[in-house]
């Protein structure tokens, strides 16, 4: 059995890789979640399967949280909890793209601990330990130290840059581009390739437990659009979006946004 947690979620991520690399994306059975909450297919829950199999035999006493499982108050009287996302880009997955992720962590009293970002196609391999760094595929990773937001790389989707989420009434003149997973999209900031990513959405927590601990392990800071630090295991296990980047861009950002009415 594995000592640590994050030898855990790796084996874990690891197993869940194999098993979703089974599917052929486009021709995986999918259903469309109530509400418009998106796309799950057959791999999700084979994943999802495995994992809730798997991780609570390890971890008797952790509490459980997944996409694709349907939530209870249990997991609240808990000190550590399971944030799991199957896969994270789902709706890239049905269109065959390479770009989507497992994102497994382990919080303790709302901070996650461990944390593996894992996107099986693309051979990366992201994980996090507190107070230990973060690695990709085994190196050290280290976050973007560019301190000028109109020179910066930014993850976000298109909306961001409408004009009412601005302070000025316009966004700032950074580059912006886009990956499909969140998880994966934390990631690239943390190891440097992207400057920051924001989102202003309410965003699950399973899309970002994960990436929070591998991007602040790795130098970043990471908050909701307020800029209060990420606590995790909620009743409603939704944040008020995120903001992510090195300390000095993570502050031009949150004060250079309009505050929600």
């Amino acid at each position: 059995m594995p000592v640590t947690d994050l030898e855990l979620l790796t084996q874990a991520a690891q197993r869940a890789g194999k098993i979703a690399t089974q599917f052929t994306g486009p021709e995986a059975k999918r259903w469309d979640k109530p509400g418009g909450a998106g796309p799950v297919t057959e791999a999700d829950l084979a994943v999802n399967a495995m994992l809730e199999d798997m991780l609570p035999k390890a971890r008797p006493d952790y509490g459980w949280l997944s996409e694709e499982t349907e939530d209870n108050s249990n997991r609240l009287s808990c000190d550590r909890v399971f944030i799991i996302d199957p896969i994270d880009g789902t709706r890239s997955f049905t269109e065959g793209s390479r770009t989507w992720a497992h994102a497994l962590a382990v919080a303790e009293r709302g901070v996650v601990t461990a944390a593996v970002i894992y996107l099986p196609q693309r051979d990366l391999l992201y994980t996090a330990a507190k107070g230990m760094g973060a690695t990709c595929n085994g190196a050290p990773i280290a976050i973007s130290d560019l301190a000028d937001l109109t020179k910066a790389d930014v993850l976000a989707a298109r909306p961001i840059l409408d004009a009412h989420h601005w302070r000025d009434g316009a966004a700032p003149a950074f580059t912006r581009s886009y990956r499909p997973s969140l998880a994966y999209r934390m990631a690239k900031v943390a190891d440097g390739r992207f400057d920051a990513m924001l989102t202003l959405r309410p965003s699950w927590e399973w899309d970002i437990a994960a990436g929070d601990l591998i991007l602040r392990e790795a130098g970043g800071r990471c908050s909701d659009r307020l800029g209060v630090p990420l606590k995790f295991n909620n009743p409603q296990p939704l944040l008020n979006g995120v903001v992510a980047a090195n300390p000095v861009l993570h502050d031009t950002l949150i004060a250079a946004l309009a505050t929600p009415d």
